[in-house]
């Protein structure tokens, strides 16, 4: 292992594969949801308190149906809200798919370097697989991991495990990139080094505090990864 002392992230050494998120981290869907929760649930009568809106980021879709239902009620009309949720989100990406500052920088950084990359997603497979294809990052990956593949999502580290298994490579030797608290929790909790690179959630001290290392951008992190370990 070495140590960054600039940073004090840990790294593996050397870095045998990096495992991405998606929504959120590549690609910026995160907000369109966002919009598209909080417009529909004005819209049909029940609005979203903001801290209900920011407890669905980075969460897989069955969760945050359990979790609406326990917070809001058996009267909340799921159906309908994420029917016409889902109409606003892809009427948004219809107009194409924006992404994460960095994305590609980053990708082409590990593809160049010969480090495989997985994804792993809280979106369904046939899903993901349509965001990716549309976003032009497809082919970066030699392993994608959905909500699809998994018997617990995110925060659960199976997605991570998963991937890692897929990959051939031990937990230890990954690198994780994520933007929400799922995720980091996820990441963390299977055992790999973890950078979080908010979008719309900031970091907070629990984030660091059960092993992730903050950065501002997918470019700071491809810097630190150029940059030379002091002795």
């Amino acid at each position: 292992m070495r140590l960054h002392i600039e940073t004090m992230l840990i790294l593996p050494d050397p870095i045998r594969a990096v495992i991405f998120d998606m929504d959120g981290t590549l690609i910026a869907t995160e907000a369109a949801h966002h919009q598209s929760y909080a417009l529909t649930s004005r819209a049909i009568g029940w609005p979203l308190e903001e801290d209900v809106l920011d407890a669905m980021v980075g969460v897989s879709r069955d969760l945050n149906e359990k979790m609406l239902v326990e917070r809001l009620g058996p009267d909340f009309p799921l159906a309908r809200f994420y029917e016409e949720a889902d109409a606003l989100f892809y009427a948004t990406l219809d107009k194409g798919i924006a992404l994460r500052p960095g994305a590609v920088l980053i990708l082409e950084h590990f593809r160049s370097a010969g480090i495989p990359l997985a994804l792993a997603t809280s979106t369904m497979g046939g899903l993901a697989q349509q965001r990716l294809e549309k976003a032009g990052l497809l082919d970066y990956f030699d392993v994608i991991v959905t909500r699809s593949d998994v018997i617990e999502a995110k925060p659960s580290p199976e997605p991570y495990l998963l991937a890692a298994s897929r990959l051939g490579v031990h937990p230890t030797q990954c690198l994780a990139v994520e933007d929400s608290y799922a995720g980091v929790l996820s990441a963390t909790s299977a055992g790999i080094a973890t950078i979080m690179v908010p979008d719309l959630l900031p970091a907070t001290e629990e984030m660091t505090a059960i092993g992730a290392t903050v950065l501002p951008s997918l470019e700071a992190l491809r810097d630190l990864l150029l940059a030379p370990v002091e002795g």
